[in-house]
């Protein structure tokens, strides 16, 4: 068992370097591409950087609920929005209370609260099936066509220097998009690593899949956006933290959950429904409310967020 244990260890410690990596690069990437298309940081921040950092619940909860469990995909999920919001949101507050995008808040908090009130809904009868995929993915062709329109208008409103000519000093180059990918493939790496450490510990002492997913699954696939938000919020991007947390939310919910419940039907516990479907309901109104409320999330705020995700993990330890 101590070798397992060291072995996963160190697993563990190559995702989170790989991670640290791969959040720098994307932030860079993300912001050079945005400047390059006119685009407003927080829209890249909801599309790009989000979708991206969705990739891992996407291919963990893939894998997981046709290979391992449903329990896995339907608890890393849950899990992962808790966490972003908690941690994630709660982490880069404590570091630099941050500006709010009303525009971002407007525009893309109703979506990520119908994502969150969809899966509660479709979730009550206790199966979440190919027809239930199929909704949540024409909700995420809704966002998407949504987000797209108003990316246009930024694009039309965006007013460059005199001397900048979008066709040519702006325009993103070959080695930018070489970055995003880097960053990419950099992130589910690092993931896979810190998940598959995680899974390894946890394991050997006899845990769940539920709580597997819930905690260590949800918190190796929140990690990118922990280590983006870190990074963004360190650089004073509060758009892209927001924005990056907000998005995966609803990329979550909508898409892998989606993709996930018409391959393979996922059962819903009468325990889920009680209590971590409702948790993470009211952790996605609590984040729209401090939004809503202030300019800004500040380190008191962060501080609560950190608090009630710590509160949640230890109500879900045996």
């Amino acid at each position: 068992m101590a070798d397992s244990l060291l072995v996963n260890g160190g697993i563990l410690v190559a995702g989170i370097l790989l991670l640290y990596v791969g959040a720098e690069l994307l932030v860079s990437a993300a912001s050079a591409l945005a400047l390059s298309h006119g685009i407003k940081a927080a829209t890249v921040g909801v599309t790009v950087v989000a979708f991206a950092t969705t990739a891992p619940e996407l291919f963990v909860s893939t894998v997981g609920g046709i290979t391992a469990g449903d329990s896995i995909a339907l608890g890393n999920i849950v899990g992962s929005n808790i966490a972003n919001i908690g941690l994630v949101l709660g982490t880069a507050a404590l570091l630099r209370p941050m500006d709010v995008d009303k525009t971002l808040l407007y525009h893309h908090g109703p979506f990520m609260l119908a994502a969150a009130l969809a899966l509660v809904g479709l979730s009550l009868d206790g199966t979440l099936g190919a027809l239930d995929g199929v909704a949540l993915l024409a909700l995420l062709a809704v966002f998407t066509a949504y987000i797209y329109r108003h990316a246009q208008q930024d694009d039309d409103d965006v007013s460059l220097p005199d001397d900048v000519d979008m066709d040519d000093d702006a325009t993103a180059t070959a080695r930018d998009y070489v970055v995003l990918v880097g960053a990419i493939l950099l992130l589910l790496g690092g993931s896979r690593a810190l998940i598959t450490g995680g899974r390894g510990v946890l394991m050997e002492f006899g845990f769940s899949d539920l709580f597997i997913g819930l905690t260590v699954i949800a918190f190796g696939t929140s990690v990118p956006e922990l280590a983006t938000s870190v990074v963004s919020a360190l650089r004073d991007e509060a758009d892209f933290s927001i924005g990056n947390v907000v998005g995966s939310n609803i990329y979550n919910v909508l898409a892998v959950i989606g993709i996930v419940a018409i391959l393979v039907p996922i059962t819903v516990t009468k325990g889920t429904l009680a209590f971590e479907l409702p948790v993470m309901l009211g952790f996605t109104v609590l984040a729209l409310g401090m939004m809503a409320v202030g300019d800004r999330i500040t380190r008191v705020e962060g501080a609560v967020l950190i608090g009630s995700y710590g509160g949640f993990v230890y109500f879900l330890v045996p």
